[in-house]
């Protein structure tokens, strides 16, 4: 019997080009919206495009407050600030509607938030839902 033990012949490898990736594009958005839901526990800010895609979004929470300063003017501030941050930095947003929704603490502090973030506002609406005709009375009592 042979002993003779197969050697293997290192095989060449074929280099792998490393793969390429693209670089994204930055999406400019000069104009804009912003969504403020303000409720009596929170306040949450939302950017969108002009079609709704949301561009960039923060809330009271989101910033570190917790309990019962979720609902203060001064966290929904802070809230504002960031997310202004946020799509200023990366979208170049310059112009804004504003569509105000709630009746919480933040909502005017937020709004005066946005504007001393360099953001031109164009408008400010209120669209806080109203009961119209409301909810069906209870039973007459009979007596």
């Amino acid at each position: 019997m042979d002993d003779t033990k197969d050697i293997q012949t290192p095989v060449a490898e074929t280099p792998v080009a490393p793969v390429i990736k693209k670089k994204k594009n930055k999406r400019s958005v000069p104009e804009g919206q912003v969504h403020i839901k303000s409720t009596f526990n929170n306040t949450i800010i939302t950017f969108t495009d002009p079609t709704g895609g949301v561009l960039s979004a923060s809330s009271a929470g989101a910033c570190g407050f917790r309990g019962s300063k979720k609902s203060t003017a001064f966290a929904a501030q802070i809230a504002m600030e960031k997310a202004a941050g946020l799509v200023k930095q990366n979208y170049s947003l310059s112009k804004v509607d504003v569509f105000v929704k709630g009746l919480g603490l933040g909502r005017d502090s937020a709004v005066r938030a946005l504007q001393t973030s360099d953001i031109f506002v164009n408008s400010i609406s209120d669209v806080t839902g109203l009961p119209h005709g409301g909810c069906r009375p209870r039973k007459a009592r009979r007596m």
